[in-house]
């Protein structure tokens, strides 16, 4: 089964396809399935504001609970103070992970505190900025941070070798394939830190699902190691927020947590 981690619904007024988040899910949703995905992680598009586009994302998941997951999207500037209520209403309607972007501001220690108290994923996209991705991991061992693109949408390929590094350094860093177009890196990621450290994703509906998903096959592995990839990662990853489990352990245990 393969699962793609990261698809936006709707592009925030970015001119690709469609407009409105509906048709633009619909045209990507085509797409996906030519290509055999049907099952993905949705959450809203980047845009500043997310109260609405969040219910929405959650309305389209729950219409079909055995095929899209989906995160809730934070500003860590603008809701700096209720992130943790943000987070909370989210998961007691099935969210099982948070997304923030760079554009609105760095993540933080509150999203991290919120991320930990469900047990859910952040999908951080920093921007390039590494040195925040290794900092807020190791303040929170307890949190499994996934960073897209390989931290670099922009193709910037020293940022790019910097989070390969921290992949195979920090256990709780995680990256995804979507926009990695300097194929030798994405193929040096996945030797160096292991198939269990990288989610394939789209990034729909911005990017095609269908040469993205070519990568993933490109990198000719083995068969569990590519499952991983195009799954078995973001379900291991999701799986406690799913479950409705919190956090309870101590902080020390909490930093034993099985990634790997």
């Amino acid at each position: 089964m393969i699962v793609d981690s990261h698809v936006h619904v709707g592009t925030a007024g970015v001119p690709l396809g469609p407009a409105g988040p509906a048709a633009s899910f619909a045209l990507w949703r085509k797409r996906a399935a030519a290509v055999g995905i049907f099952r993905g992680v949705l959450m809203a598009a980047p845009g500043g504001t997310y109260a609405a586009a969040n219910r929405a994302v959650g309305q389209l998941a729950l219409r079909e609970p055995g095929g899209w997951l989906w995160y809730v999207f934070v500003n860590p500037v603008a809701d700096r103070g209720r992130v943790g209520a943000m987070v909370a209403a989210a998961h007691a309607r099935g969210a099982c992970g948070i997304k923030v972007h760079w554009s609105d501001g760095p993540a933080t220690d509150e999203v991290a505190l919120a991320a930990e108290r469900h047990q859910m994923p952040v999908l951080f996209d920093p921007g390039g900025d590494v040195q925040l991705v290794c900092h807020l991991a190791g303040r929170h061992p307890g949190v499994a941070w996934i960073v897209p693109h390989l931290s670099s949408f922009n193709d910037d390929w020293r940022a790019q070798k910097r989070l390969t590094d921290a992949l195979v350094q920090l256990p709780n860093i995680f990256t995804d394939s979507s926009g990695v177009r300097y194929f030798d890196l994405l193929e040096e990621a996945v030797a160096r830190a292991g198939s269990r450290k990288v989610l394939f994703g789209s990034d729909g509906p911005y990017l095609h699902p269908a040469p993205e998903l070519a990568k993933i096959f490109a990198l000719e592995l083995p068969p569990a190691d590519r499952d991983l990839i195009l799954g078995g990662n973001v379900l291991r990853l999701t799986g406690p927020a799913r479950s409705g489990r919190c956090c309870t352990d101590a902080g020390q245990d909490r930093r034993k947590k099985a990634w790997l």
